[in-house]
């Protein structure tokens, strides 16, 4: 149910259908919506019922697999688990097949930067690593080459936590994994739309505590959210970049970890002041995998960023130009804007989600000398900056916001693409918008 746009729902049913099910995908998007995901299901003997859903179809089957954007409520579903159909998911799939150690990563900001952090960490101490899950790749399709002593970094977005069985379901799920650890990175207001409040977000977020063994690690920020942290079982420790009272600890420019120096603050190649609690949570975790702490000092200098997560892309037009693409929440693009130095032209929009933009407006004074807002939240936004008396400028889409941003910028001012709204008013994703962001930009050394 829900073939998707992100490669999860192709993944589970390629899976499936390759281990002799019988598969129906069902999708409310049309086929021309889902061309591309289809095209990765070419050759497979696999049924479409697309631009509708069928009720036989979630009645009459063994198996109904759920994307994560369904809501667990949705009447279909329900429908089905009445008629006793066992309700699963690609990322419990993932879980059920996958024979390797396992770390599982969540988290509001951050959780794709740590993966990626913890991933490099592992394979420079030897390692062999497979990275996915919601960082955009179903380790399903790894199956075939991943072995038992191999570690397999997953990360973990709050509606696929919030899809996990319960009850005697989940204990049986939980028998059958290596989860050796888990780690999350923050919790803070997102989704509201999805999970109607912070709390049931939170709760979601928490989740991923319940697949921990007796033997696993549990890593956590020292801040905890409304609900604290619940741990039935494993070992819990902490961490914090602005405290020394957790297991994981900024002090002296050394990152430490349960009584060890796990690397030098000067040896961190990520920008951003946001970047060293991501790389403490997956020095952390790989501590808590037992590498050794003198093959992490080793490592730490050669982990690289992703992509659109402060990005430095250079200088374009004699302007210093940042791709933090990722962000989809008025917070981390505040956290983007406070890791920059000097003058800077903030381009954000997109859909606004159900988060208040007072905090970024404010925190924007002083920082940015104007804004270029774009998409449906255009005129939210700019409300939100003008009540500060920052310079505000709209744009229908991001081509024009990035026109208007070069035709407006003085020397020596930086520009910052930070959404801090979803892609969905005009994108299937955050990458397809970053692409067009920098399909935008001048060529070097024009005006």
């Amino acid at each position: 149910m829900g073939l998707g746009l992100f490669g999860g729902g192709a993944g589970a049913a390629r899976h499936l259908a390759e281990r002799g099910w019988d598969v129906t995908v069902t999708d409310r998007r049309s086929a021309e919506e889902l061309a591309t995901a289809c095209a990765l299901l070419a050759g497979l003997p696999i049924r479409f019922v697309l631009g509708e859903h069928r009720e036989e179809d979630f009645t009459e089957t063994e198996l109904l697999v759920v994307n994560p954007a369904v809501p667990p409520h949705n009447p279909l579903v329900t429908l089905a688990r009445s008629r006793g159909v066992p309700v699963s998911s690609e990322f419990q799939l993932c879980l059920e097949a996958l024979p390797a150690r396992l770390v599982l990563v969540t988290g509001t900001h951050g959780k794709s930067s740590t993966c990626n952090a913890l991933a490099q960490l592992c394979r420079a101490s030897g390692q062999r690593v497979h990275l996915g899950g919601n960082i955009g790749h179903s380790l399903l399709a790894d199956l075939d080459r991943i072995t038992g002593s191999d570690v397999c970094v997953v990360e973990v977005s709050s509606y696929q936590l919030e899809g996990l069985p319960r009850g005697p379901a989940l204990e049986e799920l939980r028998g059958k994994l290596r989860v050796e650890a888990v780690g999350i990175t923050n919790v803070r207001p997102d989704h509201l739309e999805r999970h109607g409040d912070f709390e049931s977000y939170a709760g979601a977020k928490r989740r991923i505590l319940e697949l921990l063994p007796e033997t696993g690690t549990a890593v956590l920020p020292l801040e905890a959210p409304a609900g604290g942290w619940s741990l039935d079982r494993g070992h819990r420790t902490t961490f914090s970049t602005h405290s020394q009272d957790g297991d994981g600890r900024l002090e002296d420019g050394q990152l430490w970890y349960a009584g060890e120096v796990l690397g030098a603050l000067a040896d961190l190649a990520l920008p951003g002041e946001f970047q060293r609690s991501n790389a403490l949570l997956a020095l952390s975790l790989a501590r808590a995998l037992g590498i050794p702490a003198a093959s992490l000092r080793t490592g730490l200098p050669t982990v690289r960023g992703l992509e659109h997560r402060l990005e430095d892309l250079g200088t374009i037009g004699g302007h210093r130009v940042w791709d933090n693409a990722v962000s989809t929440t008025p917070e981390s693009t505040l956290v983007a804007l406070e890791s920059l130095v000097g003058p800077t032209t903030l381009i954000c929009g997109g859909r606004a989600k159900s988060l208040p933009l007072d905090e970024l407006a404010r925190g924007a004074r002083g920082r940015v000398r104007r804004v270029i807002a774009f998409g449906e939240a255009a005129e939210l936004l700019s409300t939100a900056f003008v009540a500060e008396s920052i310079e505000t400028l709209r744009a229908p889409d991001v081509s024009q916001a990035v026109r208007r941003a070069f035709e407006s910028m003085e020397p020596g001012e930086s520009l910052l693409f930070s959404p801090a709204c979803s892609s969905f008013d005009a994108y299937a994703n955050f990458r397809e918008r970053a692409r067009h962001f920098r399909d935008s930009l001048p060529e070097v050394g024009s005006a």
